[in-house]
């Protein structure tokens, strides 16, 4: 898997035929160790007495969820561990600081050596909570830039003391080989890494230690492909035993649109029977707990059309404990938030909207063996209310996301509305994490008032409600126009293309403004229809700055203006409504042609 930072920038490289579209991956996936890079040691305040690292550590639950730490970062592990909730840590990565060495650092940085004093007290810390971690050779830059220590190094005694220091430095009881790009190809570098691990296995059944070894490897959609087969067949050929084959169910680079969670089945599946014909004697249980898989939450490196969703994750979960595989990870644990929606293969967020720890928590209850969870959904409206006149109409959105377990279908309902004021849904059933539209019309004889809607959602697990609150108005001079000035902070009632948002700079008044973003291939407009009286003169009036910023109506009505200005411009649309008394409201840029942010929208 990959690492990021200003000395060395995500490449994503084109497959290489023998690797597969998922060798890939790595190049920018989560498991990719870059070049060197001066950090900062752990903080002071994690300080605790360091020396029983050194004793020989406990074996790892039979079923551990770890997901990978990224250790360049100022990052403290213990400090993620407590927040998240994540008890074990897979710690990335060691590589050697260059070619032709045999001394590994974390991140290759030589200021960072393996040492009671880099990562020493966080470890400490983390086993006294009840975890443990788990170090990781290797990762995509490393492999790619032969830093990977078996790579790098010649001489497999040298290569077994490395891995031997890292097991006496930590006190831990395994050590886990991220193989990827070159390294998958290097046959004599695969020869001496698995004639070291035979070499510290046997060391470690001398001194009475448990030492477990992990192989870490890209996989397509179906398991392994040959050059990440060979690699254990060549472990099985040197007497090494591997106790954990973990794959990288993400980055698949095959140009086709994937169910993330099915995807891991199916590759689990091919991995399990490739596993049948090195290990024979093996019962399908004890192959099933030697599999291990590590997902990339939320859009990988590939793109949108590899997005590991908050659905997928229960389904994987409880897919994992009912197979009783041994490892349950995902790249990486400062991806685990919402911070970057649209945002591809980031390092620090998932790309989509999620709370934050939502991976972490779902897969948490892994370790130890954990029980499938039980089905639930969340129900939330946005906006949360609106304003018409009589006679207008407004727009909201019916949220639903899963919360435990599978999806469900879930039935949506609303109730509560007054005479004269009609609430619609579309669709009427949705499976959780998808969303409804919710069209609230008031008739042009309801009364001024607040009415409290009830949307209600029923799933075979229960029901959740939520409130939606609908203002009409005493006149008409919001003219039906919702979120004009776009202070709820979204942009709902307006519709908008791609690239469109709420911004709080610049803004005309208030807080927020939208900001359209136009492309080669649309001039990103937004726009929501309002009900007017018929054959009546409206004036439209909006604020907007940018070049070649429009305003308009349509539809029921024909007119437009436009500005270019790096200031705030004014302008003023009159027309006519037809028969129907609806226009259509928009508002933006042109193609190719830079940002538009539009504020202030009034309909008279």
């Amino acid at each position: 898997m990959r690492r990021v930072s200003s000395h060395n920038p995500r490449r994503i490289r084109p497959v290489r035929p023998l690797l597969t579209a998922f060798a890939a991956l790595t190049a920018a996936a989560g498991l990719a160790l870059g070049g060197g890079t001066a950090h900062a040691a752990p903080p002071a305040e994690h300080s605790v007495p360091l020396a029983p690292l050194r004793a020989a550590a406990a074996p790892l639950p039979a079923h551990v969820f770890a997901p990978y730490f990224e250790s360049w970062t100022s990052d403290s592990p213990a400090a993620l561990a407590a927040q998240s909730g994540a008890k074990h840590l897979t710690m990335a990565f060691l590589q050697t600081e260059a070619k032709g060495s045999c001394t590994p650092y974390w991140n290759g940085d030589t200021g960072k050596p393996v040492s009671s004093s880099v990562f020493g007290s966080d470890i400490t810390t983390i086993r006294a909570g009840g975890g443990d971690v788990i170090p990781s050779f290797g990762g995509y830059a490393a492999d790619n830039g032969g830093t990977e220590l078996a790579d790098s190094c010649t001489d497999v005694g040298k290569i077994a003391a490395a891995y031997e220091n890292v097991v006496t430095t930590y006190g831990v009881s395994r050590l886990d080989l991220d193989i990827e790009d070159n390294s998958l190809t290097n046959s004599a570098g695969a020869d001496r890494r698995n004639k070291a691990i035979k070499q510290v296995q046997d060391w470690a059944a001398s001194t009475g230690r448990t030492v477990q070894f992990s192989y870490t490897l890209p996989t397509t959609t179906h398991g392994l492909a040959d050059s990440g087969l060979a690699v254990l067949r060549n472990a099985v050929s040197n007497g090494a035993r591997v106790d954990v084959v973990n794959i990288m169910t993400f980055d698949y680079y095959d140009g086709a649109t994937h169910d993330m969670a099915a995807d891991t089945r199916t590759a689990a599946e091919g991995l399990h029977g490739q596993l049948a014909g090195l290990y024979p004697a093996k019962s399908s249980a004890e192959l099933w707990a030697m599999t291990g898989v590590t997902e990339m939450p939320g859009i990988d490196d590939y793109g949108p059309a590899e997005t590991f969703t908050t659905q997928d994750a229960p389904k994987v979960y409880d897919w994992a404990v009912a197979q009783g595989i041994d490892t349950l990870s995902f790249w990486a644990l400062q991806r685990d938030n919402g911070g970057c929606p649209g945002t591809k293969g980031s390092d620090s967020c998932s790309g989509i909207a999620q709370d934050t720890w939502y991976f972490t928590h779902t897969f948490a209850p892994f370790t130890g063996g954990g029980s499938p969870t039980t089905p639930d959904f969340s129900l939330s409206v946005s906006p949360a209310a609106a304003s018409v006149p009589p006679g207008g109409t407004a727009n909201a959105t019916v949220n639903t996301a899963v919360v435990a377990g599978g999806a469900q279908t879930v039935a949506l309902t609303a109730s509560g509305a007054p005479a004269g004021v009609t609430v619609s849904l579309s669709p009427s059933s949705v499976t959780a994490g998808a969303s409804a539209q919710l069209t609230a019309t008031a008739g042009p004889s309801v009364a001024p008032g607040s009415y409290p809607v009830t949307v209600r959602g029923t799933a075979p697990s229960g029901a959740h409600t939520a409130t939606y609150t609908l203002t009409v108005t005493g006149g008409s001079s919001g003219g039906g126009l919702g979120n004009g000035d776009f202070e709820t902070g979204g942009t709902s009632p307006w519709t908008c293309q791609a690239g469109s948002t709420v911004v709080g700079s610049p803004v005309h008044s208030g807080t927020h403004a939208l900001q359209i973003t136009p492309a080669a291939d649309r001039t990103g407009q937004c726009e929501q229809t309002v009900t007017l009286a018929p054959h009546t003169t409206h004036t439209l009036t909006g604020w907007v700055r940018g070049p070649y910023a429009y305003i308009g109506v349509s539809d029921g009505a024909t007119a437009s203006q436009w500005a270019s200005s790096d200031a705030w411009s004014q302008l003023t649309v009159p027309f006519t409504t037809d028969a129907s008394g609806k226009a259509t409201v928009y508002v933006h840029g042109w193609y190719g042609q830079g940002a538009v942010y539009a504020d202030d929208f009034s309909l008279t």
